[in-house]
Order: structure tokens, then sequence, then C-alpha cells
């Protein structure tokens, strides 16, 4: 964790935000402290003395946000201001447009949240059990009176409200201001009713009629708006935690590039920071180096582990001339290289930026209830207002004033937002813990809304529909050799070898308990194989080209096997002991068991499947030929694949994409919703949506088939908070008046009505824990 304090360039230059509590204050007002020649603000000395003491300390470091930073909002993209805010149109928390690898963890806005969360829970229980128990039978109003335990309530409710909800009356008012009406304008209007008006029961008990009684006393609501800002601040404190992790991928692809690199200038080696590397520079890079900027190799020769770019296993030799890329690890050799590409040129910032740029375009799903929440609370302040007017000029009774406000309040808490606000958060926690049970685990709540409308997925091959590891297919061998025995001799000689094929070699030889001789006199043919000793033989394992070259006489039978099985997308290794021919050890990427099965129920959904993958043409057309996939295109680089999927969004398509590498991060993020296999980089996982643990291509069809009955699940849930509203709002207002004084419905009974809506939300939520999505 880091301490962060956040310095806001605001028009007036007088406001900062508190390091510690992340609070804004006055910097005229506020009490300073001054540290390493910079000036920080605090909202108490509690909050300077904890920065000094932890500063002192040096338990966590200081970060400072470029105070020119800017902040925008990823709902409302024309949002934007100097720090950290909330929007005036949603009243999300704004977030940087562009999130840096020297950008702190530590976020004061949910420290804030989370510590008001914390005070609220502390608070609310013991209110809750002070209104509850006497409901229970507990009598709790008989041992101190009624008037002193509502008294008690308000002492221990008012902080919950006027501190802890604070933040969401400010978001109210500033959408009553902006006429941008959203769910913080419901929430400031229900707990701002049930407060005052419980205020006004217990400092002005004489002024409200017989009627607003309940067994001789007056009720009292600060439970409900307690217990309503409560949910809400929970509510934000997953958001943000949620939210804080979108730029976590955006490090994590940063963190590539290494910190330094070797320039190359008049013979003479240097180390200098990255950024400090310029077009034209001479740049040294030693075996197991990352390399630290794009370019080309002019002296020496290497294999290069381009995985994280092109998803695929094995790594690609390089010589003079060839193109290397920033961030992908050299192996076994050393080589100068020439700086082409340096800063945002190179090929990992254009992902950095194209990753920033699709995660920044997703529109969250609280955009729905907002937009409902937009007609909604008019409506009912508008017949609140009515309410009040016509009980004012027409009451049956002197005076009509508190008539008008008992029932002004009893439309106002009926209409509170409790069911419409758990409407949707309740299934989405229901269908995300239901989800998890199954190994996938959904990141945004916004997934859930667009996966049910999805009609293609993309996939990846590599570490998708196969295994993602290479593994011995096949091994054909001629007397008097036996598998075994070119199998152990041939791990002899790649068992010092990083290569991924050599590794599959020793993998294989391994899993069938072989003993493995050393290996010696090692030599390399870059481009064609190797040639060791072992067990007093000399081996040679390469492509066929090495063993004619050495005069080895290859059986034509394996010469037509071996164009067989390279058809069928294996890498096919010629083994030769002293000069003469052994056999073939054929290493391929298997498809994974539960792939085929998965293709078929995702076509029996109605998906069209595209595989999208960065090997060659014959092993992509033999998987996708294998798992009856009729679209594919190889041989793509991240930003093809990229620009593939934003075509298909344009043509009007929804996107699942599904994929393990870091060269699948750019397409996760541009697609309509990303899934990664759990078994893959923790740069994939952090840019999708969903991940799948076991990474189980059959996930994505639970998942899809989730997402629809959790949508069906919310769409319930709004109808059930509506029919109750519309049937409740009438009541309250007093319409059923004329037929019975008996129907008017005070604001106990309107409370009431509105839990009884609440729960029967939550109970309709629950059943998504026991539905079947095999």
């Amino acid at each position: 964790m880091r301490l962060t304090a956040i310095l806001l360039d605001k028009q007036s230059n007088q406001m900062a935000i508190d390091p510690v509590c992340g609070m804004m204050v006055d910097e005229s007002t506020a009490r300073r402290a001054n540290v390493d020649g910079r000036t920080y603000y605090f909202c108490s000395e509690h909050c300077r003395q904890e920065f000094r003491s932890t500063n002192e300390r040096h338990e966590r470091p200081i970060a400072v946000i470029d105070p020119n930073a800017i902040y925008t909002c990823p709902m409302h993209p024309e949002i934007q201001q100097h720090g950290p805010g909330f929007c005036p149109k949603c009243g999300m928390n704004l977030e940087p447009q562009m999130v840096r690898l020297d950008t702190p963890e530590d976020d004061p806005e949910l420290r804030n949240i989370t510590r008001r969360f914390w005070v609220a829970i502390v608070l609310t229980v013991p209110l809750l059990l002070l209104a509850m128990l006497p409901m229970a039978g507990v009598p709790v109003d008989h041992f101190l009176g009624t008037r002193l335990s509502s008294w008690l309530q308000f002492l221990i409710a008012t902080p919950v409200v006027l501190w802890c909800g604070w933040p969401f009356f400010e978001r109210g008012w500033q959408s009553v201001v902006t006429r941008n009406l959203n769910m913080f304008t419901l929430i400031s209007i229900g707990t701002g009713a049930a407060y005052l008006y419980s205020v006004s029961v217990i400092a002005f008990p004489n002024l409200f009629p017989g009627n607003v009684y309940h067994h001789g006393t007056l009720e009292v609501y600060f439970e409900a708006a307690a217990v309503i800002v409560t949910l809400v601040l929970l509510g934000q404190v997953l958001e943000l935690r949620a939210r804080r992790r979108t730029g976590a991928a955006i490090r994590e692809l940063l963190s590539l590039v290494p910190p330094t690199a070797r320039i190359v200038q008049d013979g003479q080696e240097r180390e200098v920071p990255v950024a400090e590397v310029r077009e034209r520079d001479l740049v040294r890079v030693r075996p197991g180096e990352k390399i630290p900027v794009d370019g080309k190799l002019i002296e020496g020769q290497s294999t290069v582990d381009e995985s994280m770019m092109t998803g695929e296993p094995i790594a690609v030799e390089k010589r003079t001339g060839d193109p290397v890329i920033g961030g992908t690890v050299n192996q076994n050799g050393s080589f100068l290289m020439v700086a082409e590409k340096v800063g945002e040129q190179t090929v990992l910032s254009q992902i950095v930026n194209l990753v920033a740029k699709a995660q920044r375009s997703r529109a969250p799903i609280q955009k729905t209830a907002d937009v409902v929440a937009g007609y909604f609370v008019p409506a009912v302040v508008g017949i609140a207002i009515l309410t009040f007017l016509v009980w004012a000029i027409a009451a049956p009774q002197s005076p009509a004033l508190p008539w008008a406000f008992a029932n002004a309040v009893a439309v106002l808490i009926i209409a509170c937002p409790c069911a419409l606000g758990l409407a949707t958060p309740m299934s989405i926690m229901v269908g995300i813990g239901r989800g998890a049970m199954e190994g996938i685990l959904i990141r945004n709540a916004e997934v859930i809304e667009v996966l049910q409308q999805v009609d293609t997925v993309v996939v990846d091959k590599t570490g998708t529909l196969t295994e993602g590891r290479p593994k011995i297919t096949e091994c054909l061998v001629t007397q008097p050799f036996t598998e075994d025995e070119l199998l152990r001799l041939a791990a002899g000689v790649e068992q010092n070898s990083e290569h991924p094929l050599a590794q599959a070699i020793v993998a294989g030889a391994k899993a069938r308990g072989l003993t493995i001789p050393p290996g010696d006199e090692f030599h390399s043919f870059p481009g064609a194989g190797v040639r060791a000793k072992a067990d007093g033989k000399e081996i040679l394992i390469g492509n066929r080209s090495l063993l004619t070259s050495h005069n080895v006489n290859i059986l034509a039978e394996f010469d037509a096997r071996a164009e067989v099985l390279q058809q069928q997308g294996c890498a096919v290794m010629y083994v030769a002991a002293d000069l003469q021919f052994a056999g073939l050890i054929a290493v391929a990427d298997p498809i994974k068991k539960s792939t085929e099965q998965a293709v078929r129920d995702l076509q029996e959904l109605g998906m069209r499947i595209i595989m999208l993958t960065g090997d060659n043409e014959t092993t992509a057309r033999t998987v996708a030929n294998q798992l009856r996939i009729d679209e594919f295109q190889a041989g793509l680089r991240p930003e093809v694949k990229h620009g593939r999927i934003k075509a298909l969004r344009a043509m009007g398509r929804c996107v699942v994409m599904a994929g393990d590498g870091i060269n699948d991060a750019p397409a996760l993020a541009e697609a309509d919703v990303g899934i990664a296999m759990g078994t893959g980089t923790d740069i994939a996982i952090e840019s999708a949506g969903i991940t799948l643990i076991k990474g189980d291509l059959r996930g994505i069809v639970k998942a899809i088939k989730l997402s629809r009955l959790t949508m069906q699940n919310i769409r319930q849930n709004l109808f059930f908070a509506f029919v109750y509203n519309a049937l409740g709002v009438p009541i309250a207002a007093g319409v059923l008046y004329p037929l019975s004084e008996n129907l008017l419905l005070n604001p106990m009974l309107a409370a009431t009505l509105m839990s009884f809506s609440s729960v029967s939300v939550v109970m309709n939520a629950l059943r998504l824990r026991t539905i079947r999505l095999t």
C-alpha cells in the first residue's frame, strides 16, 4: 500500500485532498505539514500526525500524482477535470485518463469510503437492535421509555446519515443542480425523507394527527435511513475496488519493459534508464534479459521468447537483420541491436494505449437504472408535492399542515429506492457468486448485462482451444532402437536447453520414468538443430537437412509420415545416433479434451465462432478442421486482432473474445466481453471481464447461460419493485381515503410495504443460487 498525496489543480488553486483520509480540504484553513520541501494539507490533527509518523517510519512511500493529470468519467468521457472527483451527470467517481507505471496503488477515495462504511456498520448494528428488538418481543422501550429510545436512535443515526452518507447527499444535490437525476438522487431523497421525518416526529410530536400514531406512539425511521446509507456504502466500496483493478493490467504491461538498457557507444557499454534510449542507439542484450525497445539485430544471434506478443510457446530464432520487440525475452545468445522505435512508438506502448482506450469505452450497468431514475424520481417528487398541496387545502380536520406533511412523507417513504436500488445489485451479487461456484470469475457487473446479447465468439488458439504446452504426440523408431531409448537419448541432449520443443522432449521422457543420461560436447546449428554426446553416442536432433548434411540416410516411409505430421500442425524432429538414422519425434500443442464439446455447445446456442491466432496457417487450419470451425485467420499480430474485433463490433455484432496471452490483451479489452483462461497470463486476466479458472472453454457456455438467467432475474426484480411503488404511491397519497379513513397509509405502513418489496427482491435474487448451468 502507498500513502498518496493528491494535489488538485483547481481554478481557485485553494483545494487539496487529505493524503490520509482522502477528504477535500481548503488550503487556507487546513492543517499543514512540510515533507521534503512539499506542503501537504489535512482535515484534522489526527490525519496530520498519522501522516508524519508513517513517513518517519518509512512504512509506505509517498507518491504524488501530477496535479495536471486529467480525470474522466468512464460513462461520460466528455466529463474531464484536473484531479479526482465525481461525475456531475451520473455521480460515479472519476478515474485517470491514462494509467502510468508510477501511478500509486493506494486510492484515497476508496480509503475514505471504506472508513465511512465501517463507521456506518458499527453504528447501524446497535441502531437496528434498538429499533427492532421491541418488535421481536424484547421490551427495550419499556426499560428506556419510548421517548428516550427515539432520542438514542436519533443520536446514533445522525452521524451515519450526515457524515457517512454525506457524499451521497453531495452527489444527489449536484444531480438536481445539473438536472441529471440519477441513483444518488433517489438515495438522498429516500434517506433524507426518512431522517427528516423522524427528526420532526421526536422534535415536534404535537404537530402530527392521530392517524400517524401506532399503538399510541409516533414511529421513527432512523434505522431505515441508516441501513440505506450502509448498504449503498458497501456497494460503493465494491465498485471502487473493482474499478481500481482496471489500471492493473496496464501497469502489468508496462512492467514488462526493463528499467534499464545497455547502450554501446565508442565500443563501451553503459547502463542507462530505458527512457533515455533514442532511435539509432546501439543496445546490447544478454542471455535471459528482456529486450528494452523495438529494433533490429545487427550482430549476433539468439532465440527470443515472443509468447507475450504472439501467444505461441515456441521461441523464435533471430539472426542479423531480424526484428525484435521490446518486452520480449532473449534466451540463449548475446546480440547487438539498433533501436528503431522507442517510448510510445513501441509495440508494447501501442498495446497499452489500445487496452486503456478500450477499457474506458465500456458503459456500466448502472446507466439503465439511472435512466429509469431520471423519470421515476421527478414523478415521485411531483406526486409528493401534489399530495402535500391537496391535503393542505382539503384536509378533513384542522390543522391541515400535519396531514399534508404526513401523507407527503408517506409517498416519499414508500417510493424509497430500496427495492429499485437492490433490484440490480442483489441479482448481480448472487449471479457472480453462482458463477464463482462454477469457476467463472466475473470482474465487472456490466459484463453480465452485455453477455446476454452476445452472438459472436472469437477465440485464440494457443492456450484457449489448445493446452498451450507442446507435448510429444508421436515417436517413430527404426531397429534396433526402441521408443524409450530414443526419448532417453534425445532428452539427454535437450535437457540443458530452454527451447519449448526441447522441454517437451525432456518432459515426455520424465513422464515415462526414464533415466536421462548427461549430455556433453553440445553444439548448436542455428535454424537446424543440435549435436551432443549422450551415453557415449553422438546424437543429432533437428530438421531433415541437418541429418542429410551429415550424410545420414533417411528412410522414405519416415519422410512420408513426417509430411503428414507437419500438415497436422506438428513440429517434427529427426534423430540420428552415431550417424545412423534412429527415428522421428513429433511435438504439438494438443487440443483440450473439453474444447470440441464446448464448440458444439456454443454453435447450438447460435454463436458464430471465429478463431484468430498468431500461429501459422497450416497449424491453424488443422485445428479449425478438427473442431469444425469455419472461420479463422492465422499469423495475426495483437493490433490486427484488435482491429478485427473492432470491425466486427462496427458491423453490429456483439462479440466475446476468449484468449490467454499478453497478445490477446487489446482484443480482450476491445470486445464487448473479454474472457481469459485462468491458465493464461496475468495481463490477459486483468484485461478481461471474465476469467475461467479451469481454462475450460465450456465455461463460456455456462457464463452465457448465467448472464441470461441473471438479467431475467433483474427484470423480474425491477417489475416487483415498480409494482409495489405503483400500488403504494397512490394509496400513500390518499386516493382511497374517500372510501374509508382507515385506508389512509401512515408512514409506518409505508415503510413496511417498502421493506416487503425489498424482501421480495432479495428472495427472488437468491433463486439464482440453485439454477443449473449445464
